[in-house]
């Protein structure tokens, strides 16, 4: 009997290590939804109150206006216009429509808590990711057309532009109801305080004014120093 029982002992071992492995971004849920309330009363589950279960509606988890075109007319030529239902509380997910102007882009950012797919909706963009370094920092790219869907895994640089003549719409959707947004230029030449210029322009091979430049684009005007 001592055989089969060190088998038995070695599996659940085993098991319990495996389990050890496992990665959880967004909690897996104790009920059926807990519908995000502003009052600050009842329960608290995932950074948010609980509406009461008995007052819930239909309405609590739908959202409507994303037929509707977002302002482009900015820097960077796109707009994002996230689906603001409270039912997704720790649901998981999210879903937002974004506009782009000819030429206009979302510049390289991460979301460091969810995976992401594009569905175009409208126009021609051209989408990708970059590996990390254990795959040589390869780059993964496509030219999106209408219909066509492309998956940015999570942690990864992305980008999405718009190389058509015309305005683009797409849809995006993400595995957390609050991935974050890291955009690449803002984190690195418009952190409060700043990074140092010198640091900066040794990291990226850059001339130091170059550097400073950069920081007045990122940065509003009066968290900019004196170096």
């Amino acid at each position: 009997m001592k055989y089969p029982f060190q088998c038995f002992l070695a599996k659940i071992i085993l098991l319990a290590l495996a389990s050890s492995f496992v990665s959880c971004y967004d909690p897996s849920p104790l009920q059926d939804y807990c519908v995000a309330v502003p009052e600050k009363n009842g329960v608290f589950v995932n950074g948010e109150f609980c509406k009461d279960p008995k007052l819930v509606t239909s309405d609590d988890f739908f959202a409507s206006g994303l037929n509707i075109p977002g302002n482009t007319n900015k820097r960077l030529g796109s707009f994002v216009n996230p689906a603001n239902i409270p039912g997704l509380n720790t649901l998981g997910v999210g879903i937002a429509r974004i506009d782009f102007a000819p030429g206009g882009l979302i510049p390289p950012h991460i979301h460091p808590r969810a995976s992401e797919i594009i569905l175009v909706i409208k126009g021609k963009l051209l989408v990708g990711f970059v590996s990390s370094n254990d795959y040589n920092y390869t780059l993964f790219s496509k030219i999106l057309y209408p219909g066509d869907v492309f998956v940015h895994p999570i942690g990864l640089v992305q980008f999405h532009a718009n190389i058509g003549k015309t305005n683009a719409v797409a849809i995006g959707a993400v595995g957390s109801q609050n991935p974050g947004y890291i955009s690449v230029g803002d984190a690195v030449f418009g952190s409060k305080p700043p990074i140092d210029p010198k640091i900066l322009a040794k990291a990226f091979a850059l001339d130091i004014n170059i550097v400073r430049y950069l920081r007045k684009v990122f940065s509003p005007q009066d968290d900019i120093v004196n170096d």
